[in-house]
């Protein structure tokens, strides 16, 4: 499900007074998902390069994967991911969260150790996979006011 960050659809933050909100919502649902466990907060580097790219701040180097697998190498494109295994605690992503909320950084999800429950944030809000439709339904009832309006709620 897809979760706004803001009220009515509001893609970007003016001020303080709507960080606040749209770090509330962020921090609100991760703590339904990860409360009083850890989480690996994985990150992504787009290259053309095969080659790892040096390692992100405080997290190791987890798989690539071949994006865009074009005959001629000059094409191709690679995602480099990054995990980082840490305890969730309310609040430990704030910098990072309010980083994506401006687009200054993307292609970071937050899941429990089992990959069971995953938090995709990006700029104007963030999708929410489960393991169920129950706990689906049941996040997603709470929070309802969240959700984006068009039918298919994304």
């Amino acid at each position: 499900m897809r979760f706004h960050s803001l009220p009515e659809s509001k893609r970007y933050a003016e001020d303080e007074g709507e960080y606040a909100v749209l770090l509330g919502r962020y921090n609100t649902v991760l703590d339904e998902l990860f409360a009083g466990g850890d989480v690996y907060v994985i990150t992504s580097v787009w290259t053309t390069e095969a080659e790892v790219p040096p390692f992100q701040p405080d997290a190791g180097y987890w798989q690539s994967l071949v994006v865009e697998d074009d005959p001629d190498p000059e094409f191709r494109t690679y995602c480099h991911l990054f995990a980082a295994r840490r305890p969730w605690r309310h609040g430990c992503l704030d910098e990072l969260l309010r980083d994506i909320a401006d687009d200054k950084a993307a292609g970071v999800f937050v899941t429990d150790t089992r990959m069971r429950r995953i938090h995709y944030p990006y700029d104007g809000g963030a999708d929410v996979f489960l393991p169920t439709p129950e706990e689906r339904d049941r996040t997603r009832d709470r929070h309802s006011h969240w959700l984006s309006g068009s039918p298919s709620g994304l």
